[in-house]
Formats: C-alpha cells, sequence, structure tokens
C-alpha cells in the first residue's frame, strides 16, 4: 500500500441498491431517465481497501441499481473507449498493472492486461479518437502512453516518460508522482505531477514526444493533483495547498481561490465543469463537502462561490456528472451518495449506493 496516498479503509461491502428518485435531462450530459450504465472502481483487500473490484449498476430515474460485480485487484481509476465497448482500468499496485475489460452490463470481461509502466498507477485517460491510452504513475512518476489498436487494446509496448525533481513539502514532494492525464486540444496531453508542482505537456503526432516548451509550473508547494479545461482557461487543484488556480490557455497564472472555506485540512481531489459551462465542482476531503463555483465567462480571472454542501459520506475521492445527480464516490465510508442538482447547486438525497472503497464513478450514457 503506497504510504503517501491517503487511507484506504472502509467498513461495508456491496450490498445493493439506492431508492428511487425523479429526474430529468439536464445541463450536466445524460437524462437521468435514461438507463445509463455506472462502472465503479476502488480499492480490493490487497490494495488498502474493502471492495471487491470493479462493479457495475444501472441508473434509471436518478437511482441505482446493482447488476454486476468483476474481481479485479485495486481498479482506482477506470475510462472508457470513445467509440468502441471497451473499459480502461488503473490496477494501483506497486507493481502498477492496467487492463482493457469488455463494457459487458452483465459484467466486465477481461480481454488484456499490461504494465503500466511505473509504480502506482491512479490515472488515466483515452484520447478522443481511441488512438492513444495515457496513464500516471503516482508512485515513480513515470508517465506511459499505449498506443491502441482497432480492437481498443494495447498495441505493444508503452512509450515511458520518467521525470526527476521534487518540490518543498519533504512528506508528499519528495520525487516525482504524476497524478492525472488529460488530452487538450492541439493534441496535446497534458499530466499533473504532484511531487514537482508542474503539468507534464507531451505533443501526440506519430508518436508522444515531451513538448519543446516543457513543463507548465505551478505554485511550489501546491501539489496539483487534478485539473479542467474551458473556454481557453485551466482550473487546477492542489491536493498540498487546497486552493484552485486558473491559468490561460499559455499557462499563465491569472488567479487562485481556496477549494473550501472550511477551517478543516482540505486535501482537494477531483475537479469537474459542468457541462454547459455554468458551474465548476470541486471535491474536498477533509471538510468533506462538494464546492460549486460560478465561471465568469472570461470577464475576470477569478471564481464566484455559490455553496458548499456536504458530500453525503466522508472522503470525497471522485464524483461524476449525469442528468441532476452527481455520483460521489465517499472512500471513507464506502458509498457512491447521490446528490440532487437544482440550478447547479447539489443537495445530500440521503441515497447512497454501498460499495467497499470507492475511488471513481463513471457513468456510460445508454
Amino acid at each position: 500500500m503506497w504510504p503517501q496516498r491517503g487511507s484506504r479503509r472502509g467498513r461495508g461491502a456491496i450490498v445493493g441498491a439506492m431508492t428511487s428518485g425523479t429526474s430529468e435531462t439536464s445541463e450536466n450530459g445524460a437524462g437521468a431517465a435514461g438507463h445509463d450504465l455506472v462502472y465503479i472502481g476502488g480499492y480490493t483487500p490487497e490494495t488498502g481497501g474493502t471492495g471487491l473490484g470493479l462493479t457495475v449498476a444501472r441508473r434509471q430515474d436518478g437511482a441505482l441499481t446493482a447488476i454486476a460485480e468483476t474481481s479485479a485487484p485495486g481498479p482506482s481509476f477506470l475510462a472508457m473507449h470513445p467509440r468502441l465497448p471497451v473499459l480502461y482500468a488503473v490496477l494501483e499496485r506497486e507493481e502498477g498493472g492496467v487492463a482493457a475489460y469488455s463494457a459487458d452490463p452483465e459484467g466486465p470481461k477481461l480481454l488484456a492486461d499490461g504494465a503500466s509502466g511505473g509504480s502506482y498507477p491512479c490515472h488515466l485517460a483515452v484520447d478522443p479518437t481511441g488512438t492513444w491510452l495515457a496513464i500516471a504513475n503516482y508512485g515513480d512518476g513515470t508517465v506511459a502512453v499505449y498506443r491502441l489498436g482497432s480492437s481498443g487494446l494495447f498495441d505493444g509496448r508503452p512509450r515511458l516518460f520518467p521525470n526527476e525533481g521534487h518540490g518543498p513539502d519533504p512528506a508528499r514532494q519528495a520525487e516525482p508522482h504524476a497524478h492525472q492525464a488529460v488530452f487538450g486540444p492541439g493534441r496535446i496531453l497534458h499530466v499533473t505531477d504532484l511531487g514537482t508542482d508542474e503539468v507534464r505537456r507531451f505533443l501526440l503526432g506519430a508518436g508522444p514526444e515531451p513538448h519543446p516548451e516543457g513543463p507548465a509550473r505551478l505554485p511550489s508547494g501546491s501539489g496539483p493533483r487534478h485539473m479542467a479545461r474551458h473556454d481557453d482557461r485551466w482550473y487546477v487543484t492542489g491536493e498540498l495547498d487546497g486552493m484552485i488556480t486558473i491559468l490561460d490557455s499559455e499557462w499563465r497564472e491569472i488567479g487562485r481561490t481556496p477549494a473550501s472555506r472550511s477551517s478543516v485540512r482540505n486535501h482537494v481531489s477531483h475537479i469537474e465543469i459542468a457541462q454547459d459551462g455554468r458551474h465548476l465542482y470541486v471535491a474536498n476531503r477533509g471538510p468533506d463537502t462538494i464546492s460549486v463555483f460560478s465561471l465568469d465567462g472570461g470577464e475576470g480571472p477569478g471564481l464566484t462561490p455559490v455553496a458548499e454542501v456536504g458530500s453525503g459520506g466522508l472522503w470525497p475521492r471522485h464524483f461524476a456528472l449525469a442528468g441532476d445527480r452527481m455520483y460521489v464516490a465517499n472512500q471513507r465510508s464506502d458509498e457512491v451518495a447521490t446528490l440532487a442538482l437544482s440550478d447547479g447547486v447539489p443537495r445530500i438525497t440521503g441515497e447512497s449506493f454501498k460499495v467497499g472503497s470507492p475511488s471513481c464513478v463513471l457513468v456510460v450514457p445508454a
């Protein structure tokens, strides 16, 4: 178990369903009245958690009902191929792994697996063309990029990009820690590095290559974790300083704001922007809240706080937006909580889907 990734303890196991609610299609994408599939990844006993592996649930009228489970060692983050029914998972262990599964509602079936190219992989992403799969290895900071074949499976060995350097925090930044991979415009791969306070960049041509301008620098000691982009601006969460850093398209800092107003130490996790671009959401571990900000539409450098509400559980590691619902993976309370969105603001519904040590929620529209 990687000691600097935070506790993965939990109390429960997968038990079943949520009570139903009512909803309509809204600003955040998939219609809540559909029959979307929801894939949930998390930590298993061999990776310090209590989960069983991959869980599949069906989403109807905002409610989740468990329909399948597939054993896997620590599938802590998931991604879907943009065109094919192929689901990818990192296997977050010291000898890191990556796996491809059939996106089967009766239960994902293993299609192929391989090395993640480093240790303790914590994130992966597929580019919009379905050509590249990028993996962020937290343990040693290595970024791995696989080429994907026409079937969506791994085509040969990955191209590996190690890193060097450190930040000012001796406990968390003694070495590089790649944390999230995001494919951006201009066929550029961006990877946050919590250990070196930077966003590393790679050009995707015939093959991935380091960007000639090098990495984008973030504030010292911020510990960049996750990021989101909207209207030529980047919003980056700092896991170590609890801040959101706002940067322009050239990666120049134009503003910073606290992710939470709580006095409790905040280990910020996921960040996401509503599909219509009206709101930005951030999950706060420690305060155990979701913060909501309105975007200024390019008229100013900052974000306007709108609300901060409970996450419906403990240690919100990740969340997904779908219709007028937000699904929050509360890692330490062993549940995915359902929050109802009203004019962009989430509200606790009291509904929760029990699952051991959840760390990622992926909603796949029907």
